[in-house]
């Protein structure tokens, strides 16, 4: 079965960029002149996602104001004769079908991915976390759904990360999944470390946030306890995926930027910013000149 749905938890407090995040969204922060979740949103629609499923809490209106239609904002756009921003604005509104789907409490991703089940149904689904940003050639989460259509399998997104950084992410342990063709990035899953410090991590492949389940997913999360902080955590109900179906890993190519913390958050505005055929010129004689 094709994979035809994305779901975007975006209901979290965004507590790393207080006090910018009081009234805003996290997840409207924008990298250069763009949200960060459209970046994720454009992503999956590239892969041939065609309904986007947005999981929102309250205060998150802008989300939906953002990827709605603002007839009073392209009637002005039109009216100054600014065709070319007139097109971006209406880009962002025929992006896809968007649905929203409140999380009521922050009882973590797993919760957050198991209340849109309804809307997800009995079929395969992609989840992308925006506050990864992965730019490359190929969209990041297009590469773990052709690995699905190989596999029929749950695939996680994995890269190599530095020893000492293991703990910060999920870490998995795994063996060769014998696909000559992915030219050894695929592997099957056999372990998952959550947090694991440097000595306890199985490998360096760390989990980050993209995502192609199959829907026994929601039948785990449903079965699987709340752990530290009451919530309920996405990587231990592929734990319990993993007694009864396959899960694989696939080392993504392109560049991934932790749009979640201040400083990545920095990098990728900067790096994003010096790609700009529009601005990159410019910002990189500007940053060369601040180092005189």
């Amino acid at each position: 079965m094709r994979v035809r749905k994305a779901v975007f938890p975006a209901a979290g407090w965004g507590t790393r960029f207080l006090p910018a995040t009081k009234a805003q969204p996290k997840e409207m922060l924008p990298l250069v002149d763009k949200p960060v979740i459209q970046y994720a949103v454009e992503e999956a629609v590239a892969a041939g996602i065609e309904q986007v499923i947005i999981v929102t809490s309250s205060q998150k209106r802008a989300i939906e104001d953002h990827f709605d239609l603002s007839h009073e904002l392209e009637h002005l756009l039109e009216e100054k004769g600014d065709i070319d921003m007139l097109r971006q604005i209406r880009h962002i509104s025929d992006l896809a079908q968007v649905a929203y789907v409140r999380q009521k409490e922050q009882l973590g991703l797993g919760h957050a991915v198991l209340v849109a089940k309804e809307l997800v149904g009995h079929e395969p689904f992609a989840v992308l976390l925006s506050d990864d940003v992965v730019i490359g050639d190929r969209p990041c989460i297009g590469q773990l759904i052709h690995a699905y259509s190989e596999t029929h399998a749950s695939v996680v997104a994995v890269m190599e990360v530095p020893p000492e950084e293991t703990s910060r992410y999920g870490v998995i342990g795994m063996e060769p999944a014998g696909n000559e063709q992915d030219h050894g990035r695929l592997h099957r899953v056999t372990k998952l470390v959550e947090k694991p410090a440097p000595a306890r991590a199985p490998s360096n492949l760390a989990i980050i946030g993209r995502y192609v389940l199959t829907p026994k997913i929601f039948e785990k999360l449903e079965q699987t306890p709340r752990g530290a902080g009451g919530e309920i955590q996405l990587t231990d109900a592929i734990e319990r995926l993993m007694e009864e179906q396959p899960v694989y890993g696939y080392e993504f190519e392109g560049t991934r930027y932790d749009a979640g913390t201040t400083m990545g958050w920095l990098k990728a505005s900067v790096e994003l910013a010096l790609q700009r055929p529009d601005l990159g010129s410019e910002f990189r004689d500007y940053l060369q000149a601040l180092k005189s």
